[in-house]
């Protein structure tokens, strides 16, 4: 019986050992960064500016064009945002999400008092970037893309001083000053504001 069991035992040890080579561990390709909107973008960069300094408050949210993000769908694969605290001697500091990842510029000095560079508190930010393109579109958006399907679309959030509200700039072309349009929407209620010269 004890001869039995052993046979038993060696012949199962044998069926489970191959002749085949083992295959090595497929490694999976990491996956290439998708695009974000700038609401998604934002969050992530201010996380990073939190740990830099603790009452670090946006002054500003804007897509960079690179390679094939063109900005449509009211996304892009590199958002900058700049940053200011009161705390750190007045300084400010941009960061940057790109390939997925977080990056932090030079920090810079900041004045309060500088209407370009206005704080904002993020809880006013309730309209996203694709949001606000479906509003453009319906303001002229749509023509400029219909006549040149390869215009880039850019995106600047800011605080208007003037009129007291966030704003989004939706913006035709590689920069504000030579795009074929502007169009701003309210980043708290979603409202058209105007087309901007």
């Amino acid at each position: 019986m004890k001869k039995l069991v052993v046979a038993l035992f060696a012949l199962a040890l044998m069926a489970a050992c191959s002749s085949e080579p083992s295959k090595p561990a497929e490694t999976e390709k990491p996956k290439a960064p998708e695009p974000l909107t700038g609401r998604v973008a934002f969050q992530k960069t201010y996380v990073a500016a939190r740990g830099w300094a603790r009452d670090a408050q946006p002054y500003r949210i804007e897509s960079q064009l690179t390679g094939d993000s063109k900005g449509r769908e009211g996304k892009s694969l590199a958002w900058r945002a700049g940053f200011a605290s009161p705390t750190q001697q007045h300084s400010s500091r941009p960061y940057t999400w790109a390939n997925g990842d977080v990056s932090f510029g030079v920090e810079d000095t900041y004045s309060p008092s500088n209407t370009s560079t206005t704080v904002f508190d993020q809880a006013f930010l309730k309209v996203d970037s694709n949001q606000a393109l479906e509003i453009a579109q319906k303001h002229g958006g749509d023509k400029v893309l219909e006549k040149a399907p390869d215009t880039p679309v850019i995106y600047i959030l800011d605080w208007n001083h003037r009129t007291n509200e966030l704003t989004w700039h939706v913006i035709y072309g590689t920069d504000p000053v030579t795009a074929k349009l502007r169009v701003a929407v309210n980043a708290s209620t979603g409202e058209f504001l105007r087309v901007e010269k």
